[in-house]
């Protein structure tokens, strides 16, 4: 491994919070699967990520994830994430409420050799509830 993977994924934090189209594509391979909440079928590549972060931010213009904390070996690391934002837009077919919130997110990176993020998956907790029961897709 020829890559600080904790400086890749704070990289990748400053990708995500700044939707940086060039500095996304360099940090995920074009091919890797991103398995979120939020779709029920896997997302692929920087196209993906920025879908995503399109999306979220239709509701929370303000929208930020905050890397608190990492716990790595060899090229896997597991990310613990602060997310907050403010309801300004409709989201999912709410109106804007005005209401902020700040939530902890979990998230797990596969890097391949060349530094790139090859897999992400999020921890589902309390929505994959929610999804289970019908009150979302």
């Amino acid at each position: 491994m020829t890559f600080d993977i904790r400086s890749q994924i704070s990289r990748f934090e400053t990708a995500i919070n700044t939707a940086d189209e060039a500095l996304m594509n360099e940090l995920v391979d074009a091919s890797a699967p991103f398995y979120t909440p939020a779709s029920p079928e896997p997302l692929y590549g920087a196209a993906g990520f920025l879908a995503l972060i399109r999306f979220m931010r239709e509701g929370f213009p303000d929208i930020q994830w905050k890397l608190e904390e990492t716990v790595a070996e060899a090229d896997k690391i597991a990310v613990r994430w602060t997310c907050s934002g403010t309801h300004q837009g409709t989201f999912m077919g709410v109106p804007p409420t005005g209401k902020r919130f700040s939530v902890g997110v979990m998230n797990f990176y596969d890097f391949n050799s060349e530094g790139k993020i090859i897999r992400d998956t999020a921890a589902e907790g309390m929505i994959g509830i929610v999804r289970a029961i019908g009150l979302l897709p």
